[in-house]
């Protein structure tokens, strides 16, 4: 899905002295070095709607300032989710839908299905279950060694939320994250852009996903994504459409994992590159609340969602023919300052915190949101009340994509409470 090869060298470039005509967005060698956020500010200030005529993912439109990103996402008649939500097309023969890759009514019946799993009614059973699983993780780590926050806490949190949601076989919980990391990039660990292994490993997880649905299909309903899918009205017949069933599952797996596991990470990073905020959130812990949604501005753990045009149609000042690609680059919209004002700035205490891109907008905004929230909320709560300081110790490791903003190493270090 995402391009890890820069081309022509351009990842090292001066984002204000390249021809905007040769300007690529894409480029994921840039999301590694934190290098695309000035091509972005060049962007929205020179060519908010820029046409990038030749990329590895062949011609596209990027859409980066806020309002017009938001306006993308409120008109789906026009700017159509039924072909892929990244940049590039899957390949030929392997392009499993999914209900946020499709336009109403399937999506909405097919998201409406899911939804109890995370729905409001069910935020307090889920709370004290997250309480209870952050406080055993935090209290099993070192104080005063060099570890890896990602692999310990980020990764580890979000896996047992998503076992839970799913009702997936503990034991086995470790698959979700790897079942994650291969639907979202082309160059996995082990993989390396083999795109038949790709689609060996997520045919493993469908068939895994298949005997649960068996399991829960006769089974009385739960409130788990499976059983809710398997008694559904209007998907209990999804398991024998193989490739619609897998393309939900790649949706609900990473939907639940990466938004929250790089929101956890990308916090530590932020507290530490601001000390002053860090300070300032130990004075007052109930800056958590309004904090929480500012760690998912400033991480933005998904960078773009893409459409694909329906009609030719003038927008900002360009004409978008019909079947171009146009990508809403949610990375530069949380970072438009004609709306956010110091949006470079990680600010604990903003005045309207939740006023950003990162779930999305309209029909397709991330039905999970309320959720993560919660487990971000919850874990600083338990790390105020357990450690002094979570200070970083070195460079993080950063995912080299153009889609995920993640992050594999995190070193820090522990300081307990007197």
């Amino acid at each position: 899905m995402d391009g890890f090869a820069a081309a022509d060298g351009q990842e090292r470039g001066n984002p204000w002295a390249e021809p905007l005509e040769t300007l690529d967005p894409s480029l994921a060698d840039r999301f590694a070095t934190g290098a695309h956020y000035a091509y972005f500010e060049r962007l929205r200030r020179e060519d908010p709607v820029h046409y990038t005529p030749k990329s590895m993912f062949g011609p596209f439109w990027s859409i980066t300032r806020f309002d017009d990103i938001v306006a993308v996402e409120t008109n789906p008649a026009v700017f159509s989710s039924n072909r892929d939500i990244v940049i590039g097309d899957n390949p030929e023969g392997f392009a499993p839908p999914m209900f946020i890759a499709m336009d109403p009514p399937k999506h909405d019946v097919q998201r409406k299905t899911a939804t109890p799993a995370v729905a409001p009614a069910r935020l307090q059973d889920l709370e004290l279950l997250i309480r209870q699983r952050a406080a055993t993780i935090l209290d099993a780590l070192p104080i005063g060694e060099t570890f890896n926050w990602v692999e310990r806490v980020s990764i580890e949190l979000t896996t047992q939320m998503l076992a839970t949601l799913f009702d997936f076989p503990w034991e086995d919980r470790a698959l979700l994250p790897y079942w994650s990391d291969v639907t979202t990039t082309s160059e996995t660990v082990g993989i390396a852009a083999d795109m038949a292994a790709r689609e060996r490993i997520l045919g493993e997880c469908l068939a895994y996903f298949t005997r649960l649905w068996r399991e829960r299909a006769a089974q009385p309903p739960r409130f788990d994504f499976i059983s809710l899918l398997a008694h559904g009205e209007e998907t209990r017949d999804m398991v024998d459409r193989p490739m619609e069933f897998l393309g939900n599952l790649m949706l609900l797996i990473v939907g639940g994992n990466d938004t929250t596991r790089n929101s956890i990470s990308g916090g530590v990073l932020a507290l530490n590159q601001f000390p002053q905020e860090y300070a300032k959130l130990k004075r007052n812990p109930g800056l958590i609340s309004s904090m929480v949604p500012e760690i998912i501005r400033w991480q933005t753990p998904l960078a773009h969602m893409r459409r694909t045009c329906t009609q030719d149609i003038a927008f900002g000042g360009k004409l978008i023919r019909k079947g171009d690609r146009v990508v809403m680059w949610y990375v530069s919209g949380n970072r438009d300052d004609s709306v956010i004002e110091t949006p470079d700035q990680f600010i604990i205490d903003r005045a309207r915190p939740r006023h950003h891109l990162s779930f999305g907008f309209g029909i397709h905004r991330c039905m999970g949101n309320r959720v993560a929230e919660l487990q971000l909320r919850i874990l600083w709560e338990e790390i105020l009340a357990r450690f002094d300081n979570v200070e970083v110790m070195g460079e993080p490791v950063r995912v080299a994509s153009n889609f995920v903003q993640g992050y594999t190493d995190l070193p820090v270090r522990l300081t307990a409470r007197a």
